[in-house]
């Protein structure tokens, strides 16, 4: 939940941070959650604010990843194809040696 920091301060998470910014939004009233969980208001308003302001970061598609995501499906579809090529030649192999055996 927190870890203290060098200078002796509480450092909180992320996802705590991110869950009282939450609950103050819904309650609408900071102090309320503040006095919850032994808080100033400040902080919840400061973490209210980055909230809004960054938000929306979490819907986007960073290109970099998308490259890297298209990048390992590419990996993951020629390995793929390596394994059937091997699987077809073998077939061809079979076939081959059964035909020689009949005639």
């Amino acid at each position: 939940m927190d870890t203290v920091s060098k200078k002796g301060r509480l450092k909180y998470s992320a996802k705590f941070k991110f869950e009282r910014a939450i609950k103050a939004i819904k309650k609408g009233d900071n102090s309320v959650v503040a006095r919850e969980y032994h808080l100033t208001s400040g902080m919840i308003s400061k973490w209210k604010t980055q909230l809004f302001e960054n938000g929306f970061k979490l819907f986007e598609t960073t290109p970099g990843k998308e490259m890297s995501n298209l990048k390992d499906k590419i990996k993951s579809m020629e390995n793929l194809l390596g394994k059937k090529e091997v699987e077809l030649n073998l077939i061809k192999n079979f076939t081959e040696f059964y035909q020689s055996q009949n005639t």
